[in-house]
């Protein structure tokens, strides 16, 4: 029985970099979700993260009937609000020195579909950041540009050096696609893997 078509409801160069591990051939599509409009209102950042994974996924499985669609969103947590991508290097460095000596939580959420029928899972991450200066967090703005990111950093790159502690199940999940679930959800679609 042949495999149906993997896509990465994606263009994020680091979920494609993620799934590019698993050694499966796949393509990714832009799902054409507007965020903001598709986050539900009084929802928990939980159920933010899992509602976007889903919509994501089910915007390009609607266009690719038979195809097993991946979907991913990550929120970036403190005390219950969501930090959306910052957008600027301004509100990068404010969101920082929010986060800056404190925990917060990155909520990674996975969504496999397949036609109409989507399985999701949502993996969370604790991280500890140290006490920055604002002269570190305006350095590490100028170097990594993390403004398109949750929680404006970048822990696969320098943004690793912001941080005294991190606990997770999962370390991949910090990416944004939470690999031992999702290997799990596509073997349960007939992916082999390895």
């Amino acid at each position: 029985m042949t495999t149906p078509p993997l896509i990465l409801a994606s263009t994020s160069p680091y979920r494609r970099a993620q799934l590019e591990q698993l050694g499966v051939p796949f393509s990714c599509e832009a799902p054409g979700v507007d965020e903001r409009a598709a986050e539900p209102q009084g929802a928990t950042p939980r159920e933010v993260a899992a509602a976007l994974a889903r919509a994501k996924a089910l915007a390009v499985a609607a266009r690719h009937p038979g195809a097993i669609v991946i979907g991913g969103d990550q929120v970036c947590v403190l005390d219950d609000e969501v930090l959306h991508k910052p957008g600027s290097a301004e509100r990068a460095v404010e969101q920082l020195a929010r986060l800056a000596g404190r925990t917060h939580r990155l909520i990674s959420a996975i969504c496999v579909a397949r036609g109409e029928r989507c399985v999701c899972h949502e993996d969370v991450t604790e991280l500890d950041m140290r006490p920055l200066s604002e002269e570190e967090r305006r350095r590490y703005v100028e170097a990594d540009q993390p403004l398109d990111c949750a929680g404006s950093y970048k822990l696969e790159a320098r943004g690793v050096t912001l941080f005294s502690a991190i606990r997770s199940a999962d370390h991949s999940a910090i990416q944004g696609l939470p690999l031992l679930a999702l290997c799990e959800l596509l073997r349960a679609e007939g992916v082999a893997l390895p």
